[in-house]
């Protein structure tokens, strides 16, 4: 092959559109980092619901809520604990991701404000609630992969774009909502 027609040939690849081509290694990365994200997320719905890994249980998650602004504080924490154990398994098990993205995507849009950006990194910053919140949006719009309950529901597995984006649209509405009923 001359220089000409390989010099050709490799501008034919590179100008081609990109194809998604979906791998084991890919669909094991995003397993691993959907058990990691969701079950993070679990244990900190578990923690305020029932107070186990030294949570502080729904009694005194709800008188946070109230002391950080939000009406109904009681109402406020079973809502945020089951936003958080819900969308955590959903995430985890790869079930209805955009619905599971959605959940924990308005939780994180809270807890950004009521934490506050002025810091960062530990002792007083959000790194920790930033790198989960990243990882919630990022699978809501990757999607879970092959081993996940989802690969089984056709609807999701055929229409991923529309759904994901739905998922992110709905949990930024929702958390910005909630936002506005706070003092």
């Amino acid at each position: 092959m001359t220089q000409d027609r390989l010099d050709q040939a490799l501008f034919r690849a590179a100008s081609a559109p990109a194809t998604t081509v979906t791998t084991a290694t890919h669909d094991i990365g995003l397993l691993v980092l959907r058990l990691v994200v969701g079950l993070s997320m679990v244990g900190h719905g578990t923690m305020k619901l029932f107070g186990w890994f030294g949570g502080p249980g729904l009694d005194a998650t709800g008188k946070g809520f109230t002391m950080a602004g939000y009406p109904a504080g009681d109402a406020m924490a079973v809502i945020a604990a089951l936003s958080e154990t819900l969308g955590g398994l959903g995430l985890a098990l790869g079930l209805l991701t955009p619905l599971a993205g959605a959940a924990l995507i308005g939780v994180f849009i809270n807890v950004l404000d009521v934490r506050g950006l002025s810091a960062y990194f530990p002792p007083k910053g959000v790194e920790l609630e930033v790198l989960l919140f990243a990882g919630v949006v990022a699978l809501t719009l990757t999607g879970p992969g092959r081993f996940a309950a989802d690969h089984y529901l056709p609807v999701l597995r055929e229409s991923r774009p529309r759904f994901a984006w739905f998922g992110v649209l709905l949990g930024v509405v929702v958390g910005f909502v909630v936002l506005l009923i706070r003092d």
